[in-house]
């Protein structure tokens, strides 16, 4: 779209993307966070990898092995060799943390030492790398509530809100739904071998 909260959008976007600070996306779900999240990392950090990981979509048992892997024997059900985690992927790329409002208390704690000294150790294993990596984190819900209510760590919540970028919902744009309907329906008729 290009109406005025888009535009805004935009030139945050890319006056963001070439600073070296964690960006925290606010919006309600579906209005397109994840899109800022890779427009911020294409712009800022394109030769390395872009690593999501949604933390709403993932059990809290799987959290801790997701973000920092595991070593062989880490625990039963591991693969033998082990697995490297979102943060090594990411290694001089971006991590996305999609929905961090959903991370539990006790990874809380886990990740803001991770985001202190850029050290992360596997599961089960003693040895830590130092990595290298943007954070870029999103999620709907209402950070400054929780943080009131002890849900969300407020040293944490310092460390992935350098920049903070707010996407506005299709109701507060009306003026970008002519773009959108023009934009989809060309993307209908060429999927489906149609005239527009």
């Amino acid at each position: 779209g290009d109406g005025l909260a888009m535009r805004r959008l935009k030139r945050d976007i890319a006056t963001v993307a070439k600073l070296d600070v964690p960006v925290l996306i606010l919006g309600e779900s579906g209005t397109g966070k994840e899109l800022v999240a890779r427009a911020i990392h294409k712009l800022g950090r394109p030769k390395g990898s872009l690593v999501s990981l949604n933390l709403a979509a993932l059990p809290a048992s799987l959290i801790e092995s997701e973000l920092f892997g595991y070593s062989s024997g880490a625990f039963t059900g591991g693969t033998k060799q082990g697995r490297s985690g979102k943060f090594e992927m990411a290694n001089d790329g971006t991590l996305f943390l999609d929905e961090v409002g959903d991370i539990p208390l006790d990874i809380q704690t886990k990740l803001l030492r991770v985001l202190e000294d850029r050290m992360v150790e596997r599961l089960g294993s003693h040895e830590s790398k130092r990595m290298s990596f943007r954070l870029v984190s999103a999620t709907h819900r209402d950070v400054d509530n929780m943080m009131e209510s002890g849900a969300f760590r407020q040293d944490l919540f310092y460390r992935i809100n350098g920049v903070t970028l707010r996407v506005a919902t299709l109701r507060e744009r009306l003026e970008d739904i002519p773009a959108l309907l023009n934009h989809f329906t060309k993307a209908f008729c060429k999927r489906n071998g149609l005239k527009v």
